[in-house]
């Protein structure tokens, strides 16, 4: 029996479109470097004929690779993409291929609409749905290398060989609870993921930035263009060229010279041309207007006293999670609880807080809202199976 014909790329888009979606994965390494690099591209399309190989490997470290019909693919609106836990893999091909991606399916992601857990692993979720099970031997191998070895070709191959089987079946599911809409809604995000890295959201995230004088703020941002140009440069982690801590304490130390900046910990191995750089920048950031204080988001500040509604409001919620067979992690997080009782105490809704935005205000956030404002009392229900909790009108 001769093997499977494989097909070229600008033949795998063309089947794509026929078959209006394709499964897509990559490996990547990002160990060592300043960005993540792309090492293969993994992609499948439905089997129509037994002539050609469903599975397309794609290597975009190859000097001839040329990726211009993937991209179009993937900015396809009449082609769904599909992924497991896809978010590094289309931020990576976002920034690789300069392109868009405008509609996905992630399984990882609407397997928690189908009551098989939000953070299912492929792995787990091809058992219980297809009841397959993958020999994942080459994960920590170095992709980076070529060639490649016949294990992680293997390997690559499986990643995507049952991931249009395992979409397809989640799909059915969805579809029969009349889910599908929330999934894709959950999904749609994702097409927008970046690894781009803002130099402003980065000094936001330093630690004890808040804390830093409106000079100290300027300086630090400087800082901080300084070591992503140098990071970028070298392809090294931003870590490795100057550590937060010691960027923070430069920036609220303000040196004005070279035995200034040697006394400040972390900054031994700045010497040189690298150490010149590094105190022109500190006297740019001297010379330049600070930047905005961060406006603080997410309402209102908790109180102690919020605790117990808090609690109540977790509580209905995992209820209804139960209930409905969904993930509770995909209806909110702690923090979104507390903007929420936060902002009804001073009188306002928190519009921003994912209970009570599209799907999540349809399955649980008005009858949220109505719990906290005093509308409802949860109660727990005497035998029975199930959710032991029920909700009840006050008069």
């Amino acid at each position: 029996m001769s093997a499977a014909r494989p097909l070229s790329l600008d033949e795998f888009a063309e089947a794509a479109h026929s078959a209006g979606r394709f499964a897509l994965d990559t490996e990547f390494m990002g160990e060592g470097r300043y960005r993540t690099l792309l090492c293969l591209i993994q992609l499948a399309v439905p089997v129509w004929s037994t002539e050609d190989d469903p599975i397309l490997l794609l290597d975009p470290l190859a000097a001839d690779f040329d990726g211009a019909a993937l991209a179009a693919l993937l900015a396809d609106p009449a082609v769904e993409v599909v992924v497991h836990a896809g978010r590094q893999d289309v931020a990576l091909l976002r920034r690789a291929l300069e392109t868009d991606v405008t509609r996905l399916f992630d399984t990882q992601v609407a397997a928690g609409f189908a009551g098989l857990g939000s953070q299912s692993s492929y792995d787990s979720l091809l058992r219980e749905v297809l009841g397959v099970r993958l020999r994942k031997s080459a994960s920590f191998t170095r992709w980076d290398a070529r060639p490649l070895t016949d294990e992680q070709l293997d390997y690559a191959r499986d990643d995507v060989v049952h991931l249009l089987d395992l979409a397809e079946r989640i799909s059915e599911r969805l579809e029969s609870l009349g889910r599908l809409s929330w999934a894709l809604e959950e999904c749609d995000p994702l097409t927008r993921a970046s690894d781009e890295r803002d130099p402003d959201n980065i000094l936001r995230r330093l630690p004890r930035s808040t804390a830093l004088s409106p000079r100290s703020r300027s300086v630090a941002r400087e800082l901080v263009l300084w070591r992503e140009a140098n990071a970028a440069r070298h392809d090294r982690p931003v870590q490795n060229i100057l550590g937060d801590p010691t960027l923070v304490e430069i920036a609220r130390r303000v040196p004005r010279s070279a035995e200034q900046l040697e006394r400040i910990r972390g900054v031994g191995t700045i010497r040189g041309n690298r150490g010149r750089e590094l105190m022109a920048a500190v006297e740019r950031g001297l010379e330049n207007e600070p930047p905005p204080v961060p406006e603080r988001h997410g309402g209102p500040f908790g109180k102690p006293e919020d605790a117990p509604l808090v609690a109540l409001a977790e509580s209905l919620l995992r209820a209804r999670a139960l209930q409905a067979k969904i993930a509770y992690e995909l209806l909110a997080t702690r923090a979104d609880l507390q903007a929420i009782v936060a902002a009804l105490r001073e009188g306002s809704e928190p519009v921003d807080a994912r209970p009570l935005n599209g799907w999540r205000r349809e399955l649980v956030g008005e009858e949220l809202l109505r719990l906290l404002s005093g509308q409802v009392a949860l109660a727990v229900a005497e035998g029975g199976s199930g959710t032991a909790i029920q909700i009840h009108p006050l008069e």
